[in-house]
């Protein structure tokens, strides 16, 4: 259900131009310092992770920190992201897909709840969920793939994982929990970088 406390963008500093914009962007994850993980590093656009690719970017941030959409749009699917049933170590986490009037899609994933359903209509700055912690730290084992392993030792197991594509995201069995089994990017997925850059 979608939260009708939130704050419309009007009510959260930006300009009277910025708010006219077809696109208006705003930060996912407002309180939170903008950080985009540098290219080839950990959390990265393509990552490179062995077995799987890196199909998005996570932006780390505290559990329970709020996440926002990035500009208007449309949701057009929300549902389950990781789950122990496919991974063990994996929590229950949770996936919202916007249609974005610019043509682009975004994929707001690995987060604790939701605050919209498929069919909401949504502005710039309106709230989708708040961020959740996808690995259950307990039960990481010296079996897990090297990235997992790495995000614990750095005490980064919460995050918001942010992906763009030019088509909306369908289903393929070489893709889960935000990576691609395979070494040749898809077609149409887009650096969430370039995306996040042009953000005021």
């Amino acid at each position: 259900m979608r939260n009708r406390d939130n704050p419309h963008p009007d009510r959260t500093g930006r300009t009277g131009r910025q708010r006219n914009d077809r696109f208006a962007r705003y930060w996912p994850l407002p309180g939170v310092a903008r950080v985009i993980p540098p290219g080839g590093g950990p959390g990265s656009f393509w990552e490179n992770r062995g077995d799987r690719h890196h199909a998005g970017l996570d932006l780390y941030a505290p559990p329970g920190s709020p996440v926002v959409a990035i500009g208007d749009g449309r949701v057009i699917f929300t549902g389950i992201f990781t789950s122990p049933s496919l991974v063990p170590y994996w929590n229950t986490t949770c996936q919202v897909i916007v249609a974005h009037g610019s043509g682009t899609y975004f994929r707001y994933a690995e987060l604790g709840d939701l605050a919209v359903a498929a069919g909401d209509s949504i502005r710039g700055g309106d709230l989708i969920g708040h961020v959740g912690e996808v690995i259950n730290q307990a039960l990481v084992g010296p079996d897990a793939p090297g990235y997992i392993r790495e995000l614990m030792e750095r005490g980064t197991s919460s995050m918001l994982h942010l992906e763009v594509s030019t088509s909306p995201p369908g289903t393929d069995p070489r893709y889960r929990g935000g990576n691609w089994f395979t070494g040749e990017k898809p077609e149409g997925l887009v650096d969430p970088a370039q995306v996040l850059r042009e953000i005021s």
